[in-house]
C-alpha cells in the first residue's frame, strides 16, 4: 500500500469521489474528501497531511484561501491547485501568492496526476527531513555550548549529519528533471544543475560567470532588472524561452526564483526553470481548435440571421405579430451568438499574435463622439446623464482605429449598463506631453477591492457581489488591444464609490505640424 496521508477538497461530490477511486485503485490507503473547505480545515488542526489537493473555485473560500490557510498550518506540506483553462491566470497568480507545489488543469491526465501526487509526497518527506535535519543543527549549537569540553566529538558527529543532510540535498538538485539555477542580484550565473546544462546546451564551466540574461528572455523582460526589485518574495516568469547557443533552438521555459539569503546584504536567488514544451503543444492545438470551430461557424449564423430577416422584412409573405416576436427572438439569439464567435475569434488572435495593428493618423474626439451618439439612446432609456468632456476637439493620434473604437464602445456599454437610473457616466479625454489618457466614469454601484485584479482576465464575468451576464471577453480583448498598442488600461472603483475605467497611449498624439505634413 501506498504510504502518505492525502487531503483531498472539492465542492462537487463527482470529483471527490472519482479521486477516491482512482487512490484506491492506485494503492493510496490514507486519503481524506471533503467537499467543504471548512471542515477540510478542521480536520487539518489534528491532522498531519503529506499532501492537499484542492478546487480553485468553490463557495464560501476559494481554493487560493483555502491553500493560504492551510500554509500557516503546515509550510513543508506540497499542495496542488486544481484549476480550469480559463483560471490558469489565478493558478500562475497562486504560485507566486501561496507558494504552490504544482497546479494541475481539469480534465486532468490520471498517469500525470498519480506521478504529481506520488513527488508531491516525496517533496514533503524530504522538506520535513530537511527541516528536521536544521532542528538538529540548532540543538547541536546550543549542546556545543553547554558541553565545550567535548566539543570536537560533537561537531564531528554533527558535521557528518550535515554531510548526509547536504548529500541528499546534492542528490535532489543533481537529480531533479527541472533546470535549477543559482544567481546573484546582478543576474550571474552561479551555479546550474545536470538539467539546466542539457536545456541550454552547454555544461557548467561555460555557463557560470555569465548573465542568466544571455540564456533565456523573451521580448519584453529582463531577467536581471526584474531580479533587482526582488526582496523577500517569490518571482513567476511565463513565455520565456532557453537559447541553445549550439543549435539555435528555443526551449520554451517557465521559471520561478525565490531569494536564497533574505538576511544577507547580498543577494542571491535560486530558480526552477520547466520545460514547457509539451503544455504549449497542447494550448495551440486548444486554442487552433477553437479558432476553426468558431471560424466555420459564422457561416451558418450569418446565413440564419439573413433567412430571419428576409422573413421579418415581408419578402417571403406576410407574417402575423406572434410569428414575427418569435422570428424578432431568434434573430436576436443568432446575433448574440454571432457576437461571442466574433469575440473569440478576436481573442484568439490576440493571444496567438496574429492580429497587425492597422494603425493611421484620426480625430479621436469625433470617434468618441460616434460612440457617445451611438449609445446614447440606451443611456436616455434609463435617465442617465452622459457627457464628453475634452478641451481640445481637434486631437489627432495614431492608433488602429477600428480596435480602438472597440475599447470605447465597451468601456462605454460597459458603464451605461451597470450604472442605475439617474446615474452619470462621462468620457475624459485628455493630452498630456503627447500621450492620450482617456477615462469612463460613472456613479454606479463600484467594485470590490479584491474583484479589481480579475477584471481584465478572460472570461471574467461581474464581481464576487454581482455576476454578468456577458462573454466574460470584453475587458480582456480591451486590455489586449491596448496592450499591443504598447499602452495600459487599469480600474480604480470602491464599493458606492462609483468606477472608472482608464487607458494610456504613450506618444501617440501628433501635434498640427506633423498632421499636415
Amino acid at each position: 500500500m501506498e504510504k502518505g496521508k492525502i487531503v483531498v477538497v472539492d465542492d462537487e461530490k463527482i470529483v471527490t469521489s472519482a479521486f477516491s477511486t482512482l487512490l484506491k485503485v492506485e494503492g493510496f490507503s490514507d486519503a481524506h474528501f471533503f467537499n467543504n473547505p471548512k471542515e477540510a480545515l478542521d480536520f487539518l488542526t489534528d491532522n498531519t497531511p503529506d499532501l492537499i489537493i484542492s478546487d480553485f473555485l468553490m463557495p464560501e473560500m476559494n481554493g487560493l484561501e483555502f491553500l493560504s490557510k492551510v500554509k500557516e498550518l503546515y509550510p513543508e506540506v506540497s499542495r496542488i491547485l486544481l484549476t480550469g483553462y480559463a483560471d490558469k491566470e489565478n493558478a500562475i497568480r497562486a504560485i507566486n501568492e501561496v507558494g504552490l507545489y504544482r497546479y494541475i488543469e481539469k480534465p486532468w491526465n490520471n498517469d500525470d496526476l498519480i506521478i504529481n501526487i506520488k513527488n508531491g509526497i516525496e517533496r514533503s518527506y524530504l522538506l520535513s527531513q530537511l527541516r528536521q535535519k536544521i532542528s538538529e543543527l540548532e540543538d547541536a549549537k546550543k549542546e556545543l555550548e553547554k558541553y565545550s569540553h567535548s566539543l570536537e566529538s560533537i561537531v564531528e558527529e554533527r558535521t557528518k549529519d550535515l554531510k548526509q543532510s547536504n548529500a541528499k540535498l546534492e542528490s535532489i538538485v543533481n537529480y531533479c528533471a527541472d533546470g535549477i539555477i543559482i544567481v546573484n542580484e546582478d543576474g550571474i550565473i552561479e551555479q546550474v544543475n545536470p538539467a539546466c546544462e542539457n536545456f541550454i546546451g552547454l555544461v557548467n564551466s561555460k555557463i557560470t560567470g555569465s548573465s542568466i540574461d544571455n540564456f533565456l528572455f523573451n521580448k519584453k523582460t529582463f531577467i536581471s532588472k526584474e531580479l533587482h526589485l526582488l526582496e523577500n518574495n517569490e518571482l513567476f516568469l511565463r513565455d520565456f524561452y532557453i537559447k541553445n547557443p549550439l543549435s539555435s533552438n528555443l526551449l520554451p521555459v517557465e521559471i520561478s526564483f525565490a531569494r536564497i539569503n533574505p538576511d544577507d546584504e547580498f543577494k542571491r536567488f535560486a530558480g526552477v526553470i520547466r520545460d514547457v514544451t509539451e503544455q504549449k503543444k497542447s494550448d495551440k492545438l486548444r486554442d487552433d481548435f477553437i479558432a476553426t470551430l468558431t471560424h466555420d461557424l459564422r457561416t451558418p449564423l450569418l446565413a440564419a440571421i439573413q433567412t430571419l430577416k428576409f422573413f421579418l422584412d415581408g419578402a417571403l409573405g406576410e407574417i402575423d405579430e406572434k410569428q414575427k416576436l418569435l422570428l424578432s427572438t431568434m434573430q436576436k439569439s443568432n446575433e448574440d451568438l454571432l457576437g461571442l464567435v466574433n469575440a473569440l475569434l478576436e481573442v484568439y488572435k490576440y493571444d496567438a499574435e496574429k492580429l497587425t495593428l492597422n494603425k493611421s493618423d484620426f480625430n479621436i474626439y469625433e470617434l468618441a463622439y460616434h460612440v457617445y451618439e451611438e449609445l446614447s439612446p440606451l443611456a436616455i432609456s434609463k435617465n442617465i446623464e452622459f457627457n464628453i468632456n475634452c478641451e481640445n476637439h481637434d486631437l489627432t493620434i495614431n492608433a488602429d482605429r477600428s480596435e480602438l473604437r472597440r475599447v470605447i464602445c465597451n468601456l462605454c456599454g460597459n458603464a451605461i449598463n451597470y450604472t442605475p437610473e439617474d446615474g452619470k457616466v462621462c468620457i475624459t479625454i485628455k493630452n498630456e506631453e503627447n500621450d492620450l489618457i482617456f477615462s469612463v466614469s460613472d456613479n454606479g454601484p463600484g467594485i470590490p477591492a479584491e474583484d479589481i485584479p480579475n477584471m481584465f482576465q478572460r472570461f471574467s464575468q461581474g464581481t464576487s457581489k454581482k455576476r454578468s451576464t456577458g462573454t466574460g471577453l470584453g475587458l480582456y480583448l480591451s486590455r489586449q488591444i491596448i496592450e499591443s498598442h504598447g499602452g495600459k488600461i487599469w480600474l480604480e472603483s470602491g464599493l458606492n464609490k462609483g468606477s472608472e475605467f482608464s487607458f494610456i497611449l504613450t506618444d501617440v498624439v501628433k501635434n498640427k505640424t506633423e498632421v499636415a505634413l
